[in-house]
């Protein structure tokens, strides 16, 4: 079970602090944290005519931490710097350290604080262990990530002009990381974005034709077939897809039909957990090295619990080819959103599934 904590900081934002653990009656900061700084502006949409989609205009965002000094970590505890003054953090100094953490983002591309409420943007802290990723936490700290993401998607779908929610990571300098604190985000739309507006269409029609959910089919067909298979549990599934854009592309999502991840039961959370906690290990024993990725997380609209033709699913782009080669997305790629991918998905599925993890060991 977890315990949650929440407090508003002087600037609006919102601090949200989990905890294995219940809280004391006393509990509260002592100091709020960093603070948006005075001469910040809310972002804004712009319409797109040419390609039918919105752009975020969030020109505060070049203000924000670039890949700070190494003893300075605006998402660890604030701390004393070597002159005695300290470095202010994110974190409220509350005297006990968070095991998971939710925070709005100081920076962000959408914003409620805009007359056009575009949306919101939080910021998830995995774990408070600064040089930890997700691939070395712990099941049970996984576990409960699983259940934050859970629990702040029930809440923001409880605002009606919220369209979508998308949690998601970045990891690594590669994909343009400027924090390397283990930490992920929410992003929750206004409006459905142009990638989730394709899927929609194409499930849409699916379902229409076949009376079924398309992510449900292609998950059946791939344990099926087996070739791509990465890992599998009893309720969850790791494959690389058929028409994979990336080289070592993974989807992971789970057997039955969840529209939507707070739908996930505790077993499904469980096995999940393991399963994320297996394919990242696979990606770092690769090449020798911590593997880059994009985390994105893909599911139905906003409070569409019971929609029949979308699924829950998690979709991971490692950006290497091979140990040296990273995979670029260059002219055709960004002019045209055609891919070329230079692999059989088969064979790089045969390779991460020859990977092997030892699970006692965590």
């Amino acid at each position: 079970m977890l315990h949650k904590f929440e407090l508003r900081k002087p600037d609006g934002r919102v601090w949200i602090q989990y905890s294995r653990e219940a809280f004391p009656r006393d509990f509260g900061p002592s100091e709020d944290g960093l603070m948006r700084p005075a001469s910040w502006t809310p972002p804004h949409l712009r319409w797109n005519a040419m390609r039918g989609e919105f752009v975020s205009i969030s020109a505060s965002r070049q203000d924000r931490p670039f890949l700070p000094p190494k003893e300075y970590c605006p998402l660890c505890p604030s701390t004393a710097a070597a002159d005695g003054s300290r470095l202010a953090s994110e974190v409220p100094s509350t005297g006990r350290p968070y095991d998971w953490a939710v925070f709005e983002n100081m920076f962000p591309g959408l914003s409620q604080a805009d007359r056009q409420h575009t949306g919101r943007c939080e910021v998830v802290l995995y774990s408070p262990r600064h040089e930890s990723t997700l691939a070395q936490e712990s099941l049970a700290q996984i576990e409960g990530l699983i259940a934050v993401w859970q629990d702040r998607c029930t809440e923001i779908a409880k605002d009606p002009q919220i369209e979508v929610i998308f949690p998601f990571e970045n990891k690594g300098t590669e994909i343009g990381v400027t924090l390397h604190h283990p930490h992920g985000q929410i992003y929750a739309f206004n409006h459905v974005p142009p990638f989730l507006a394709s899927e929609y269409a194409m499930a849409e029609k699916h379902h229409a034709e076949h009376g079924e959910c398309l992510v449900c089919r292609i998950a059946r067909d791939e344990i099926s077939n087996a070739q791509r298979v990465v890992f599998e549990t009893g309720s969850v599934v790791a494959f690389i897809p058929f028409a994979a854009r990336y080289p070592y592309e993974v989807h992971i999502t789970t057997k039955e039909h969840r529209p939507l991840i707070q739908q996930l039961t505790p077993a499904e959370r469980r096995e999940l957990a393991l399963t994320l906690k297996i394919v990242l290990m696979k990606y770092d024993k690769l090449f020798g090295f911590p593997m880059p990725y994009i985390m994105a997380h893909h599911q139905a609209r906003a409070r569409h619990t019971d929609c029949p033709d979308y699924h829950w699913h998690i979709e991971l782009y490692p950006p290497y080819r091979t140990a040296q080669k990273l995979k670029y997305l260059a002219g055709v790629e960004s002019g045209t959103g055609f891919f070329i991918n230079d692999t059989f998905p088969e064979e790089k599925a045969a390779e991460l599934r020859k990977i092997s993890i030892d699970e006692g060991s965590f």
